[in-house]
């Protein structure tokens, strides 16, 4: 009775999360003309796959695995999952046999009802296997499952994301490798520069250097800047030369609120 009632609550609020993450991805290719509902890494990650059913399904299943030890282990849900894994997975379902994405993976209705049965039977899988796994074997699986969760996402994710941004040309690939390293050395994982580097890339080569590209080059400089600052990676990066880091850095930090060590 317990694992019935789990499956239905699993099943009205799987469907829910799924509809809502599929149709506000597929927004996200209309902004601006129509308001985008989602995450700017999703509309990155799922750009990155290039229309590809296989790329999709295998970047939601680098993900899938470390949500389900974190619902097994934990007993709650990574992010990924609805950021990464719904939203690749509809894709890759609506993108089967060669379609095109204009007509699939753009289309809100169609992300909607592929992003619902995803998220049924996603959400289903997480909650049911989690609520059936032992206590016992809860440490176990947390102990197998996100080391190997880990080894997909960093460094086996990063490798195919870079050779993803080489093989979309010159510019993709030099603006990926830049970007992808400067995120490895400040927030431990290239993927997410790398995903901007191929967004760059890909901008410079449809429209050139004009007002959007420049704009959206500035930014993730700022971005990069703000998040090694706040992480305390320009403090790190000095000392690795062996000099003193100047006293009015160490202020503003502590200012701010951050620990200095």
């Amino acid at each position: 009775m317990e694992m019935l009632e789990i499956i239905l609550k699993s099943v009205i609020i799987g469907a829910l999360v799924g509809v809502s993450v599929g149709a506000g991805a597929a927004r996200m290719f209309h902004a601006p003309k129509v308001q985008g509902m989602g995450a700017f890494r999703t509309l990155g990650e799922l750009n990155a796959c290039a229309g590809d059913a296989a790329s999709h399904f295998s970047f939601g299943l680098g993900f899938f695995f470390n949500a389900w030890a974190s619902s097994v282990g934990a007993g709650a849900f990574t992010q990924d999952v609805d950021h990464r894994i719904i939203p690749n997975w509809a894709a890759a379902v609506l993108l089967r046999k060669g379609r095109k994405p204009e007509d699939t993976l753009h289309n809100p209705k169609k992300m909607a009802i592929a992003g619902g049965i995803i998220g049924v039977i996603v959400v289903t899988f997480l909650n049911s296997t989690a609520s059936a796994v032992p206590a016992s074997l809860q440490a176990i699986a947390l102990k197998v499952l996100v080391p190997a969760a880990n080894l997909l996402i960093n460094p086996v994710m990063p490798v195919i994301f870079w050779l993803a941004a080489l093989d979309a040309g010159k510019r993709s690939g030099m603006w990926g490798t830049i970007f992808g390293g400067v995120a490895h050395l400040v927030m431990g994982n290239a993927v997410p520069g790398i995903v901007l580097g191929i967004l760059i890339g890909k901008g410079v080569d449809e429209s050139g250097w004009n007002k959007v590209t420049k704009t959206l080059l500035t930014s993730v400089i700022i971005l990069f800047l703000l998040s090694a600052f706040f992480r305390g990676f320009d403090i790190n990066f000095i000392k690795g030369f062996n000099l003193d880091v100047p006293n009015w850095l160490i202020d503003l930090h502590k200012k701010l609120g951050l620990e200095v060590k």
